[in-house]
């Protein structure tokens, strides 16, 4: 069984694929044996990322990305993070209505994934779909995380070319997020660029990148700031052709290192799954000892802090019992 899912994947059965990804935002415990497997057969697809806030047009910018790739011949896979119902646990934007005239196409695979209420931007499902994607052969995986802010760094660390998009007239706000997205965006895309106010934005960033001038001596990549109206089809294929050029000089950073296999990434990688695995871990077997309940209940009863309820059900279980805190 586990043998014929894999060799589908591989073979870029769509429907598999599909089941697999809806499995792992479920969390059924059995996809960790597939993931194991389809790993080895990973590292070949590029990872583009795009952020940025609401309503700056990101679906219809990827929409066009898609069609951009598909005319190069080139495999396309969306994974489009969205918020969760409170009610569902179920994504709720729907990004792939708006992509709806590539839902024909056997080269695109489009699906939206719940944050469940992680604040950054990507869950460890994310990765693990990106994983089955990379498996299932397609050349580019985009993906487009819900646009809150600061909190969307964490894209920056999966995917391999980071694409900020911005809209004119944002001003100040463009200043407040400055310490934030903008500074893990590997291209800048300011989109619906006949809006007024455009060259003002444009501005701003390039104000943005000098003040980080240092950042980017001896060799390093300096962002490239672009203007787009993705609604019209304008500008992007400028923004695929500096993915290109990031693409080639990340390629030369690492040598005959597959992108996936950096250093830093796989650390990020690895120790993200880690801290998942044990906060897993450790939550069913205190759900099983009944150590947690006991810890609220106590909180309730006035007995105890909080501080010193998390100390007595952690610390014994990882033999720290006598730690100071």
């Amino acid at each position: 069984m586990m043998k014929s899912i894999v060799d589908k994947v591989l073979a870029g059965d769509i429907r598999t694929v599909a089941r697999l990804i809806r499995d792992i935002d479920d969390g059924v415990p059995e996809v960790r044996q597939y993931l194991k497997e389809l790993y080895l057969h990973t590292g070949r697809a590029y990872v583009i990322g795009i952020t940025g806030a609401p309503g700056v047009g990101k679906s219809t910018l990827v929409d066009q990305m898609i069609s951009h790739l598909r005319a190069q011949k080139k495999t396309v896979g969306v994974l489009a993070v969205d918020p969760t119902s409170p009610f569902s646990g179920g994504a709720i934007l729907g990004d792939r209505v708006r992509m709806q005239r590539h839902s024909t196409d056997q080269g695109v695979f489009i699906h939206s994934l719940a944050t469940r209420g992680y604040f950054g931007g990507l869950t460890q499902s994310t990765q693990s779909a990106i994983d089955v994607l990379d498996a299932a052969g397609k050349n580019f995986i985009l993906i487009e995380t819900v646009g809150v802010g600061q909190d969307e760094v964490d894209v920056a660390r999966t995917a391999h070319s980071t694409v900020i998009v911005v809209a004119p007239g944002m001003g100040d706000e463009i200043q407040a997020i400055k310490a934030g997205i903008l500074e893990v965006g590997d291209i800048l895309v300011i989109n619906k660029a006949d809006r007024p106010g455009a060259d003002k934005t444009l501005s701003d960033l390039r104000l943005m990148i000098e003040m980080g001038s240092k950042k980017y001596e001896q060799g390093k990549w300096k962002p490239p700031i672009l203007k787009t109206e993705a609604l019209f089809n304008k500008g992007v294929a400028d923004v695929l052709k500096q993915i290109e050029n990031h693409a080639a000089y990340l390629k030369k950073l690492t040598g005959p290192i597959p992108l996936r296999r950096r250093k830093e990434k796989v650390e990020q990688e690895l120790a993200e799954m880690v801290k998942n695995r044990l906060i897993q871990e450790g939550f069913e077997q205190l759900a099983q000892t009944g150590a947690f309940d006991e810890a609220v209940q106590s909180i309730i009863d006035g007995k105890m802090d909080p501080y010193t309820a998390c100390d007595t059900v952690i610390l014994p279980r990882l033999g720290l019992l006598n730690r100071k805190v």
